[in-house]
């Protein structure tokens, strides 16, 4: 991982310039992967074709341009959904949102495709607003709030904001629905600076009071957003240095005024997509800070100018992130254009740490090197193996060993070479290379069976498990 020193001398208006392919770094397969894997889960070895016909500026650009004008809808996932709502059980709706992410496309022209960004920033907004359903016991308002956040993931942050304030699952998950005028509940004012917009140490207790008196009357009825002016506190309020009589409304303002929260987000922008520690300095994060401020708190123009920058496709990012179970089981699937049975992978995935819908609790998921222990480490191995091995996983629409001759893939050492660039976040080194050679070579059974032995033992490689 990144030290603090390597961070230190970089110089901002390098960092955030637009990488420029060179001899000595060219624009290849290898940093096309690297691109998907951090916009999205990856991808196949078609699309890395396709990427690299166009500058990655261009690429970083599209990207963006197509997940806002990716589809919220699709006619299968839909249909999925609507049966999964039906049971009324929340653990249901992993096996759709997988869906989604699986069976999103960085390439298709289609207007009703799905967008793999569209998909990763949602599963941001989901960890940065987390909310979590062993609370919200109703899928509905869990599918709504999902909604919520994939409809303003690339776009205005203050705007998501107020409705992630009045939303009813965000309002039941922090206790807003029993906040009255005679007695405040502090959880979303709390909450809604320390964790959603500010940070620690930009705002009082006095802040967090009176923030509370304005969310007061704020309540849930029939799964929806209502206001009962009874319960409202009209008083005179102080927050944040203004005060007056506010609503709850005019309190999220405040606090989306407040200079500290363009920092805030970008800092969180920065270790999800760019490298998850050390923290970044400063001088990395404030010309991000004021891309935000300047675009009315836009998130698009600050992705963007990550996915084309300098430090992006430099060695401080490059590998330098720890994947999550999610990353890791739909990353494997969506590369080698897998499908398989979502139910049972949304359950593996909540065995290693990653139940979508249920985040361990309002801070979501603390990610980098928590991902990784010594149980986790057994069990996203076994993940990866019966992943190739269940009954219902197909590799576009065939078997693992018909797929991989399709890619001309007819010996060991060519398989180990593909997955290196299609998996790796940074290339295998010779010891591990020749140690992958002879295990195959010593591996018995149908030819299926050998190819998927090799891709889980690949799996134990540490490089296997960096985003």
């Amino acid at each position: 991982m990144a030290h603090d020193h390597d961070l230190g001398a970089i110089d901002p208006d390098w960092a955030w310039a637009p990488f420029e392919p060179s001899a000595k770094q060219p624009w290849n397969r290898r940093l096309a992967a690297h691109l998907c894997r951090r916009a999205g889960f990856g991808a196949t070895s078609e699309e890395l074709d396709a990427l690299t016909q166009q500058l990655p500026s261009e690429v970083a650009h599209r990207f963006i341009e197509n997940a806002k004008a990716a589809s919220q809808r699709d006619p299968e996932a839909d249909a999925l959904a609507t049966a999964m709502l039906a049971t009324g059980n929340s653990r249901n709706l992993a096996a759709w949102w997988l869906y989604r992410m699986l069976n999103s496309s960085w390439t298709a022209d289609d207007a009703t495709a799905t967008s793999p960004l569209l998909e990763k920033l949602t599963l941001f907004w989901h960890g940065h607003f987390a909310t979590g359903a062993d609370k919200v016991d109703d899928a509905e308002m869990m599918f709504a709030q999902n909604g919520l956040l994939r409809r303003h993931a690339l776009g205005d942050f203050g705007a998501m904001t107020q409705e992630i304030s009045r939303d009813p699952a965000m309002l039941i998950y922090l206790d807003s629905t029993t906040n009255r005028k005679a007695h405040p509940n502090e959880n979303y004012a709390r909450e809604i600076m320390e964790l959603f917009c500010l940070g620690e140490g930009n705002y009082t207790e006095r802040d967090i009071q009176d923030l509370a008196r304005c969310f007061t009357g704020w309540e849930v009825r029939r799964k929806k957003f209502r206001f009962n002016q009874y319960q409202h506190d009209t008083g005179t309020k102080t927050i944040l240095g203004e005060t007056g009589a506010f609503t709850g409304n005019e309190g999220v303002d405040i606090v989306l005024r407040q200079n500290s929260l363009p920092r805030f987000i970008v800092r969180k922008l920065i270790r999800f997509f760019v490298f998850d520690e050390p923290n970044a300095p400063e001088h990395l994060v404030e010309p991000l800070a004021q891309l935000l401020r300047q675009s009315h708190l836009q998130i698009g123009p600050v992705v963007e100018r990550i996915f084309a920058s300098n430090i992006f496709y430099s060695p401080l990012s490059v590998g330098r992130k720890v994947r999550s179970p999610v990353e890791l089981g739909i990353g494997m699937l969506r590369c080698l254009n897998g499908s398989s049975n979502l139910d049972r992978v949304a359950q593996q995935l909540d065995e290693i740490g990653q139940a979508v819908f249920y985040p361990p609790n309002v801070k979501g998921w603390d990610g980098g090197r928590t991902w990784i222990n010594t149980s986790t480490l057994l069990g996203r191995s076994n993940l990866v193996g019966e992943l190739l091995r269940h009954e219902t996983t197909r590799f576009d629409g065939q078997s693992l060993e018909t797929y991989m001759k399709r890619h001309g893939l007819d010996s060991a050492a060519r398989m180990i070479e593909w997955l290196d660039e299609l998996l790796l976040a940074t290339p295998l080194g010779d010891p591990a290379r020749n140690e992958l050679l002879a295990f195959a070579k010593e591996t018995t059974g149908n030819q299926s069976r050998r190819i998927a032995a090799l891709i889980q033992t690949l799996s134990t490689i540490p490089q296997f498990h960096l985003a």
